[in-house]
């Protein structure tokens, strides 16, 4: 009868290690899934993020375009900040909010353009003819937006950044770029193709 308790209670003492180590491998099986999980997901998540930041860009942009087709934002005016200029460099690091050839787009509706839901707009125009008010024969428009929040003091780029490779994104590079033709604004049935036929030497023919 004691022999056969002392087996039972072996058994049982060797059923509970079994129990344990299990736990462990199980634990252990857990820890590497996870560490082979989490870079891919925030990687996943960062990407997400960007691709929110480029749309909301792309709004500024198209925004910024439809305010200079309107007439809303007039080139060369030195009142306002957002006017196209010919020089197409970056802008400066430092003092955006001084910048002329910066127009701020403010999505978080706060008083200064500096967070990052908000966006710096960057227009440059080019005519071959250039003319000292562009409205008047239509212009191209190299639009570049910056983030606002990217203004620490680096260098800022004027090479787009890729959505698909670039998580987060480099805050110091414009996140869109786009190009468009302006038409003439004092003429009411101009078109952006009218007025690249009238700037081309062949005429469009």
């Amino acid at each position: 009868m004691t022999k056969q308790k002392q087996h039972q209670n072996l058994s049982q003492s060797r059923d509970g290690g079994y129990t344990i180590i299990e736990s462990l491998v199980a634990m252990i099986v857990v820890s590497v899934l996870m560490i082979a999980i989490a870079p891919v997901m925030a990687f996943s998540v960062a990407t997400r993020v960007q691709a929110r930041r480029v749309e909301l860009a792309t709004q500024a942009a198209r925004t910024y375009i439809d305010a200079l087709r309107t007439g809303a934002i007039k080139p060369n005016d030195p009142t306002i900040n957002g006017f196209p200029i010919q020089a197409a460099a970056a802008p400066s690091p430092t003092n955006p909010q001084g910048q002329k050839n910066l127009y701020c787009v403010n999505f978080d509706e706060t008083a200064a353009c500096n967070s990052s839901k908000d966006f710096f707009v960057q227009g440059s125009w080019q005519n071959q003819a250039n003319p000292t008010d562009p409205t008047t024969t239509g212009y191209e428009l190299t639009v570049r937006v910056y983030r606002a929040d990217g203004f620490t003091g680096a260098p800022m780029t004027t090479v787009q950044q890729s959505v698909a490779n670039s998580a987060l994104g480099n805050p110091q590079a414009p996140v869109v770029v786009m190009q468009t033709e302006i038409p003439p604004t004092t003429k009411g049935d101009a078109s952006a193709y009218r007025s690249l036929c009238a700037r081309t030497p062949t005429g469009c023919q």
